[in-house]
């Protein structure tokens, strides 16, 4: 029996035992035995105490150090800088830097095996801008830079400094992305497709914006936790929406920038997140570190040289972002313009979206990363209208930063999405799901398989994304009624306070309540630069030396932890109370029905859903696109036919598999010494064709094949039934199968025989 449970045991003996048993641990008398634990505990509790102090002392350093650096960064590679952003017309403190293949991330395959030789599209990583510094797309090996490099494609990667440009604006970022993807275009004349790129948080409705403003620069988008439908949200949760309207909108903004003296400090933006998690911010982190000193010090410090790195936008910049997104919620209606009369529409971009956001997330929620689909469409026939592609992912649990930081969303998703970059720029018009499997011993033509996982790609409709996002009208009223109130208070704090603020910023005070913020002061007053930081390096150094870490059954070391749970649950209690009444709040305020009316809002039984302006979207007027497509149902030759062939197979299901999809490319490249992507109009006017009229396209076919040689005719065939019956098809995909292939089996007889009737004739 152990010596603690001797306490509540009655029939445990209180003698004492002899010698001889004493020389075990679990002979010693219950108040020795608890003496001995408290003496381990609290030279254990000690111990960490100090080593706790030294890796502040660390952090303070790193901060300090990274601080002065250059260029400061936090990414895992090396990288060269190819454009300086501070050198264009309009200049800006981004740079596009080329990334360095480090030896230990060569491809997991030659990528003239399953590619064209020598000929892989680039990949542009733009990070976020949002109150941290760079890095965070490629914080470690297995990152979306990472995947880049370990499928061999050229990587380059956007970052910026610390300060801004003065005078720089958000369209004059846009305009600098643009000017980037040119370069890059420019540096790669031989690629395939236009560059890949990837957008993280900010920068993925930044990209966006770019993308609608010059759709012709982009290859296939992914966003990452990328918000840019503000006003989405499930009731209950993702309290940070409500934030502008509790703050009475966007003059504060307008004030921090004033008291900046032009300048925004991105440390406010991270105290934003900091307070959504109070437990996490003012206990857990740290007790985390301190729990498990002796491990979890470098994670720990990497992690903090990111969240430490402050950086600063300007006022202009940050009002915009505020007015036009956080409050305004222009971005999703459509109701930006630039400043020489473009309007951005996110239905102007023609390259496929993929959209990767996660249920964990309470920064950027589902409903805010996948809103605008349901805000700019009403149903599947006006997405199909505007010939846009859409790809969503969502992850059950990850948290925000984890959708760019975790190395297992980096081997996972990430890996997949790059690996799959082809087939996801040649899918038809549509919305999309993908789903991300485990590859097994058990898995089908696993040899096909990139990787660890599977990829595949399922249609999915608008209403199936409403699900998702749940829109609520009345939500929708009190945040357009907050966006009025926002404009209002905004015009009384320019008219009559902002002239006297301006005139008290000075650059002294400025650096000095720079210096003072909340955040930075833990940074700031702990490193090598205390007087008594070198007499806690050295007793760091003593301890290391006699370290005597306690037992995990200590019950002290287990009271430490009950309490620390404690702390934790009383923490979030408080944050959901909290969050509750901000929501009840908002919602007593904003729901009110003179403020409504006082914005403008007609009464809830007369207003009319609101939906995006048509007047500058590219779409194609419907009757004139089905006429086109009619006319074209006829044309084409082999390639064109056993395309048709194989969308016509899968079309009740629709669904893209990654096996499927190499066995197409390789059949693709015995047809056609093309390129794979020179097939992307191809295979999407093929899909369009099925949708038009599925009877006419394969009644077609026989016209279509009545001039190719029978033997490539035959092989064609071969490749279709391979392809098809790769992943098991149910009854109706196997009759489809075989109507096709009695088609193209009966064009090749009928061609052999035609050919056959003609030599007898000369002979």
């Amino acid at each position: 029996m152990h010596p603690f449970n001797q306490l509540s045991d009655p029939s445990v003996s209180s003698v004492t035992p002899d010698a001889s048993a004493c020389a075990t641990p679990y002979a010693f008398p219950p108040v020795t035995a608890l003496a001995h634990a408290a003496a381990d505990y609290a030279t254990d509790a000690w111990q960490r105490a100090v080593l706790f102090a030294d890796v502040m002392r660390e952090r303070g350093n790193q901060y300090d150090a990274h601080l002065h650096e250059r260029t400061p960064n936090v990414l895992d590679f090396s990288a060269e800088l190819v454009v300086d952003g501070r050198t264009l017309p309009r200049p800006v403190n981004y740079g596009l830097v080329r990334i360095i293949a480090p030896a230990d991330l060569q491809p997991d395959h030659d990528p003239a095996e399953r590619h064209d030789p020598g000929r892989l599209r680039p990949f542009v990583v733009f990070d976020p801008r949002a109150g941290h510094g760079p890095g965070i797309g490629g914080f470690k090996r297995d990152s979306e830079i990472g995947a880049a490099l370990r499928a061999g494609h050229p990587c380059y990667f956007v970052g910026f400094l610390p300060n801004p440009v003065p005078g720089q604006t958000v369209e004059d970022v846009m305009r600098a992305e643009a000017a980037f993807l040119e370069k890059v275009i420019e540096l790669h004349p031989d690629s395939p497709g236009k560059p890949a790129v990837i957008g993280n948080c900010q920068a993925g409705w930044q990209i966006l914006m770019t993308a609608a403003m010059r759709p012709d620069l982009f290859g296939p988008i992914i966003v990452a936790g990328a918000p840019v439908s503000y006003w989405a949200g499930w009731r209950g949760k993702n309290p940070m929406r409500y934030s502008g309207g509790m703050l009475g909108g966007s003059w504060l903004t307008a004030l921090t920038g004033d008291l900046g003296d032009g300048r925004f400090d991105g440390a406010w933006l991270v105290q934003n997140f900091e307070n959504l998690n109070p437990a996490n911010t003012l206990w857990q982190k740290n007790y985390n570190l301190y729990a498990a000193i002796d491990t979890e010090a470098p994670r720990y410090l990497g992690f903090e040289k990111y969240w430490g790195g402050h950086v600063f936008l300007n006022a202009v910049e940050m009002q915009y972002i505020v007015d036009n997104l956080f409050v305004g919620n222009r971005l999703s209606s459509g109701n930006i313009v630039l400043s020489d009369g473009v309007r951005l529409d996110l239905r102007n971009i023609r390259s496929p979206i993929v959209v990767f956001c996660s249920y964990g997330d309470n920064i950027t929620p589902p409903p805010q990363a996948l809103g605008w689909i349901t805000d700019l469409y009403r149903d599947d026939a006006e997405l199909v209208g505007h010939k846009q592609t859409i790809v969503y992912a969502t992850h059950d649990n990850i948290g925000h930063l984890g959708i760019f930081v975790s190395s297992s969303t980096g081997r996972k998703e990430h890996r997949e999405f790059v690996s799959n970059i082809d087939l996801i720029d040649l899918l038809p018009s549509g919305l999309y799901e993908a789903h991300m499997g485990a590859k097994t011993d058990a898995t089908p033509h696993a040899e096909l398989v990139e990787g660890d996982h599977v990829l595949s790609i399922s249609p999915r409709s608008i209403d199936d994304v409403r699900a998702i996002v749940q829109p609520d009208v009345q939500s929708d009223r009190r945040f357009a009624t907050a966006a009025y109130v926002s404009n209002l208070n905004l015009g009384l704090y320019r008219s009559f306070v902002q002239p006297w603020v301006r005139l008290g910023a000075t650059p002294w005070g400025v650096d000095l309540a720079s210096r003072l913020h909340p955040l930075r002061v833990p940074y700031e007053s702990w490193s090598d630069r205390h007087p008594l930081a070198s007499s806690v390096a050295q007793a760091a150094e003593r301890v290391k030396e006699t370290r005597k870490p306690a037992a995990v059954d200590n019950p002290f070391w287990q009271m430490q932890n009950a309490m620390s749970n404690a702390i934790v649950t009383s923490l979030n209690i408080y944050r959901d109370a909290r969050d509750a009444a901000v929501e009840q709040l908002f919602e007593t305020v904003y729901g009110m029905p003179w403020l409504q009316a006082l914005a403008g809002l007609a009464p809830p039984h007369d207003a009319a859903p609101a939906q995006p302006d048509d007047a500058n979207a590219r779409h194609v007027p419907v009757a004139a696109e089905q006429h086109r497509l009619r006319e074209s149902m006829t044309q084409g030759g082999l390639v064109e036919a056993s395309i048709r062939a194989l969308l016509f197979v899968r079309r009740l299901h629709g669904e893209a598999d990654e096996r499927r999809f190499n066995l197409a490319r390789a059949m693709l490249g015995t047809l056609s010494d093309r390129g794979i992507l020179s097939f992307k109009q191809v295979i999407r006017d093929q899909a369009e064709l099925l949708r038009l009229d599925a009877d006419a396209a394969i009644g077609a076919l026989p016209g279509m094949l009545a001039g190719v040689p029978p033997a490539e005719v035959h092989q064609a065939a071969r490749h279709i039934d391979t392809i098809s019956t790769t992943l098991p098809l149910d009854e109706n995909e196997r009759a489809d199968l075989a109507r096709v292939l009695t088609i193209f089996e009966s064009a090749s007889k009928t061609k052999a025989a035609r050919r056959a009737t003609v030599r007898q004739k000369v002979e």
